[in-house]
């Protein structure tokens, strides 16, 4: 790739750790369609063009978490009327695994809302993967907090990732969650890479953060090992939760579309072999703010009607504005994560 004319932010196909924050927020600072162009090179070197990957996520156990992240509306602390469920039952979660690889989905991601997984869980869980990947499926699981002997179970049980979000700028943390430290994530992360599973860490933007917040987040991300899988959710605001109420009726209701692909095209740039995915908050998004992550180097999406307990695009519609662009569906093991966990 063409140095950028900024030493302040050399754009490299390579992966790096020592970013600044001063060089992410001349990332940020360039031109829109330069920005586009050298995160789209960056990707080309890294990733197959024109392909994204599909996955699903369910809920195997829904609400009732004593965390208090206000943008969700599984905390007990929230006010959205939503019921609080047991863990579900393996066959059921295996029948929906199967649903989701006969709509194309090659990724296959289960979430609890629990603050840590109960050691009397485990087994369940560990049944639960071992299922999926025997369909052939990429597996993840998003369950809360893990002791590094939890992680180690699931990496036995074959688990590809480990979904744990940091999901703002350390100095915002504080402002999103208080019932556990920016430090209680890091710890879980550590546990999760430790154990040889893949870490699937992203966050949330649209919470009414600032450029520098999002500068400080693609910066704490961009500057411990990489994780293989960093999703960009934008914030769906609920009524009932923290931030849902404060942002209701606000202009900060919706980050602006332009900026969220810029956090993308960051994205990708910071950390050039990583899965970005596109999850929450795609079902406002318009066709054409879709298009622009992938040209930004968005290569995953979620599929299905809803993500845990928000809605989410469709299968069909998805299905539509990938044809319209262009875009194949990744096979499972054409990014090589299933063989080299099974080595």
């Amino acid at each position: 790739m063409t140095q950028l004319s900024s030493p302040a932010a050399p754009v490299t196909t390579a992966p790096r750790t020592d970013w600044t924050r001063e060089e992410i927020a001349a990332l940020f600072d360039l031109p829109f369609m330069d920005l586009l162009y050298e995160a789209q090179g960056v990707h080309r070197a890294n990733h197959p063009r024109n392909e994204v990957q599909l996955s699903t996520l369910l809920s195997i156990k829904t609400g009732g978490c004593p965390e208090d992240c206000g943008y969700c509306n599984q905390s007990v602390h929230a006010e959205t009327g939503l019921k609080a469920t047991k863990l579900m039952d393996v066959r059921a979660v295996l029948q929906s695994a199967a649903q989701a690889k006969d709509a194309g989905s090659g990724r296959f991601c289960m979430g609890a809302a629990w603050r840590n997984p109960k050691d009397r869980d485990m087994p369940t869980l560990i049944e639960m993967v071992k299922g999926v990947r025997e369909m052939g499926m990429e597996t993840c699981m998003t369950l809360g907090m893990l002791t590094p002997g939890q992680a180690q179970m699931l990496a036995e049980a074959g688990l590809d990732y480990y979904n744990h979000n940091i999901d703002t700028a350390p100095e915002k943390y504080g402002e999103v969650i208080t019932t556990r430290s920016f430090a209680d994530r890091i710890e879980t992360l550590e546990a999760v890479r430790s154990a040889g599973i893949n870490v699937c860490c992203g966050g949330i933007v649209g919470m009414g953060e600032t450029r520098e917040d999002r500068i400080g987040f693609i910066h704490a991300l961009a500057t411990m090992p990489h994780p293989e899988s960093v999703p960009i959710n934008a914030l769906v605001p609920v009524k009932g939760t923290v931030l849902g109420d404060m942002l209701a009726d606000t202009p900060l209701a919706k980050i602006d579309e332009i900026e969220f692909v810029r956090t993308v095209a960051v994205a990708r740039l910071a950390m050039p072999q990583a899965m970005v995915r596109l999850s929450a908050g795609r079902e406002s998004m318009s066709e054409a703010c879709q298009a622009l992550c992938f040209m930004a180097g968005a290569n995953s999406i979620f599929t299905g009607d809803k993500l845990l307990t928000t809605p989410n695009a469709g299968d069909d519609r998805d299905g539509a504005l990938l044809a319209k662009l262009g875009i194949v569906a990744m096979q499972a093991a054409s990014h090589g994560h299933l063989e080299e966990a099974a080595e």
